[in-house]
């Protein structure tokens, strides 16, 4: 009975021998690994705030762009508008001379008509 404990705490001895050892050496084979890892890992994150922050700046970026863009075609309409009201004599005057009919040189008609639409 006596040999059959020594040979099991010799089997015990010898399995946490093992455990030890195979600690050991999964530790030194994947520690420097698993700290690449980990550098990688943060390095990714760095990278994601990064660009999480670049993408937030350029959204707003564009909605200002299209703020302005929308303000500076309200701008143009106005502004196509008004010129559009203000042409309006110079279209009649236009229309105007050229239903008028002349006889004679051409040339001499046409500035006739015009000197007369301006008062000359």
């Amino acid at each position: 009975m006596e040999q059959l404990v020594i040979r099991a705490m010799g089997a015990v001895l010898l399995v946490l021998l093992g455990m030890a050892v195979g600690t050991w050496a999964t530790t030194s084979h994947f520690r420097p690994v698993l700290d690449a890892v980990q550098d990688q890992v943060a390095a990714c994150i760095a990278a994601r705030d990064n660009l999480s922050g670049l993408a937030q700046e350029q959204g707003k970026a564009l909605g200002d762009l299209a703020l302005a863009a929308n303000a500076r075609q309200t701008r143009a309409e106005q502004a196509v508008a008004e010129a559009k009201d203000s042409a309006q004599g110079d279209y009649a005057a236009a229309n105007r001379l050229q239903q008028e009919r002349t006889g004679g040189d051409q040339c001499a008609a046409a500035t006739a008509i015009i000197d007369k639409e301006l008062g000359l």
